[in-house]
């Protein structure tokens, strides 16, 4: 076995070599590249049977075994473009060698005769080896590099992919989380609207309250005349049968007697009626508001509320006085309103009037001071409109105060004297109730005054 022949046996085996360095056949087909990795196996044994027959034919089959492993290795991968690339590179090479090592077995006069052209196309052969080989390194390079932005696009995917599942799980908490806290806020909602018909129960009660203690002042003036013109009446009536009886009766007396009697009764009916209509008055503002508007005799209205809320306060402080008035519009007549309804504004307007009337004069007992507390109600019709103005000389607000006093639970008095929910339906109820406008004007320590403007 000459040089040739050994040189050809290790090139053989550098190209199966770099082909499975090349092709990354371990990874890509593990179970055939056993076979390529063990060709030397092969390799071998062709050389131990050349050497024991000594002949080269065994040898020239090394090129065309090799061949056909780096074809069949090529079909294997035939997706592979650098595959197919470095199977165009060795084949003409590996060919070439298999045919003229035949032919210089079989014609060594015609080997001999073109052994340049054999030559040459060898060499040939090689640069076009080497050519292809370059052209198929860089398309594995750049299939490297397509893989490579394949996995990196995967792995983006994938990332993608899970922060997808992580922010549909998120989605799905914050839902379930909305989910709870809306139903905690429906509740709240429910528990405050019951706290609020509370709370407005309780300030209508306690409206009520100061009412009840002025109907019982109000309500004893007429029942006293009542009972004074009644007991007189009997005495009248005693002495009109006392005379009936006598022999000669005095006819000029009876008809005196009877004249004194009919003015009793007219007493009795007209205070009568006085106690009824307080009472009526007490059982309109009492009972749950119809809603429904009804022509009122406005001026008896806001004089009947204003007397009934200074007895109401005088009944909780005997030791306090005041004067109050009302300048009433006599052409008003009747203005179509819910009375029920504006008799607790009036009610709730007097009260913190007479409230603050008193506590300037608390806070200035002990001082030489001429303050006369004083509360006044005005009633007038211009234009299209009704106006009410309810005037105190009482302790006042300052201006800060004035933006927030109609605002739900705001309230200017300590804690415990008030709910802070009446200027606030007040203003419901002459706002939204009755399409009006209620406004406040005050100066600290001069006094108050609510103008409320109605539709005539």
């Amino acid at each position: 076995m000459d040089e040739d022949e050994i040189s050809s046996s290790l090139f053989t085996l550098l190209i199966i070599w770099q082909t499975r360095r090349f092709l990354d056949t371990k990874n890509r087909v593990p179970q055939w590249d056993w076979w390529l990795k063990n060709y030397w196996f092969i390799n071998v044994a062709l050389i131990g049977l050349s050497t024991v027959t000594d002949e080269d034919f065994p040898l020239r089959l090394i090129w065309l075994i090799a061949l056909g492993m780096v074809g069949y290795t090529v079909h294997l991968l035939s997706p592979n473009q650098a595959a197919r690339t470095a199977f165009l590179a060795v084949a003409p090479f590996m060919v070439l060698m298999s045919v003229f090592k035949v032919i210089e077995d079989l014609f060594p006069k015609f080997a001999k005769t073109y052994d340049n052209f054999i030559d040459s196309a060898v060499s040939f052969s090689l640069i076009w080896l080497v050519a292809f080989l370059i052209v198929a390194s860089r398309q594995k390079k750049a299939l490297i590099k397509l893989e490579q932005e394949r996995e990196i696009e995967a792995a983006e995917r994938r990332k993608i992919e899970a922060r997808k599942q992580e922010l549909e799980y998120l989605v799905a908490q914050r839902t379930a989380e909305i989910t709870s806290q809306k139903e905690e806020l429906e509740q709240a909602l429910t528990e405050l609207k019951a706290t609020q018909n509370q709370l407005i129960h309780s300030e209508k009660m306690a409206s009520l309250g100061e009412l009840t203690a002025g109907i019982a002042h109000e309500i004893q003036n007429p029942l006293n005349f009542v009972n004074n013109f009644a007991e007189v009446s009997v005495e009248l009536i005693d002495e009109i049968a006392d005379e009936h009886h006598k022999p000669n009766p005095d006819p000029q007396l009876t008809d005196e007697l009877l004249t004194d009697l009919r003015q009793n009764l007219q007493k009795i009916s007209q205070h009568g009626s006085r106690a009824s209509s307080i009472v009526r008055g007490m059982l309109q503002h009492s009972r749950a508001s119809s809603g429904q508007r009804e022509p009122t005799d406005l001026n008896a209205l806001c004089e009947e509320y204003l007397r009934l809320a200074y007895h109401g306060l005088r009944a909780k402080d005997k030791t306090f006085n005041a004067s109050f008035s009302a300048e009433l519009d006599a052409s008003l007549g009747l203005v179509t309103v819910v009375p029920q309804d504006l008799g607790r504004v009036l009610l709730n307007l007097y009260t913190n009037a007479f409230y603050a009337v008193q506590s300037r004069q608390k806070a200035e007992q002990g001082q030489t001071s001429s303050y006369q507390p004083t509360v006044t109600v005005t009633t007038e019709c211009v234009g299209n409109e009704v106006r009410i103005r309810v005037r105190d000389n009482g302790v006042g607000m300052p201006e800060s105060i004035l933006t927030k006093i109609f605002q739900p639970f705001f309230t200017t008095k300590p804690t415990g004297e008030g709910t802070g929910l009446g200027l606030s339906l007040s203003y419901d109820i002459i706002t939204k109730g009755h399409g009006g406008t209620i406004e406040v004007k005050s100066r600290e320590g001069e006094g108050t005054e609510f103008i409320i403007e109605l539709p005539a």
